[in-house]
């Protein structure tokens, strides 16, 4: 500061800074949208919880009342939304929406699939027929495993080969996470949080080292 005071002119305090942050969430938002990924052939899909509390203290939660939603995933139940993602084969996001936590899998995927064709890779909880149809009507074709009661169905090899690795979108999930954009139990502003969650999808899709799984077939 003593040196370089000239440099120090414009850094805004901290509260300053807080407050200005609602300024730029717009621009924010307009960024991470121009930085989607391209439709690939093959394309992942699966969703994220984003908690925003401790299940203990959801009754006395004021931040996201009436926004947040208590929902149930593999690893048990929390409290705030959902993360939808489709990713591409490079690791990029190619369309994403978030929804109350208690929302099924399946009901946003028509309104995130709009500008996209191809061939989309999702876990169980996907299967449906209704869903498949509509998909199939828009020249996508979704691709899971079977549930045990289900009959065996064909697959060329290639579609069988992509959807063992599935499990891609977990290590995509893990470098998200990284970035701790998903930390949003210290914010006092519904802005804040969905500001310092698009700067971190930002910061992951302009990454030189997003996993990408052209490197590993």
């Amino acid at each position: 500061m003593r040196n370089y005071r000239k440099l120090f002119n414009y850094l805004v305090h901290y509260d300053r800074f807080i407050s200005l942050i609602k300024l730029a969430f717009p621009a924010v938002v307009c960024m991470l949208k121009t930085l989607e990924g391209k439709v690939t052939e093959y394309m992942f899909i699966d969703s994220t919880p984003m908690a925003v509390c401790h299940n203990l203290r959801e009754k006395r939660h004021k931040v996201f009342k009436g926004l947040a939603k208590k929902g149930k995933t593999s690893t048990g139940w929390f409290f705030g939304f959902k993360l939808h993602f489709i990713f591409n084969t490079l690791g990029e996001i190619v369309s994403m929406t978030i929804t109350g936590g208690n929302v099924n899998d399946r009901s946003p995927v028509m309104d995130m699939v709009k500008t996209i064709t191809g061939k989309l890779i999702g876990d169980k909880g996907y299967i449906s027929k209704k869903l498949s149809a509509d998909l199939f009507a828009q020249k996508i074709t979704l691709i899971t495993k079977i549930k045990k009661n289900m009959k065996n169905i064909l697959m060329n090899t290639t579609d069988k080969m992509m959807l063992m690795r599935r499990s891609f979108i977990e290590t995509i999930f893990s470098s998200i996470k990284s970035l701790n954009t998903l930390i949003h139990n210290r914010h006092r502003s519904p802005i804040n949080v969905f500001s310092h969650l698009f700067a971190g999808l930002i910061n992951y899709q302009i990454r030189d080292d997003k996993p990408s799984l052209d490197q590993l077939l």
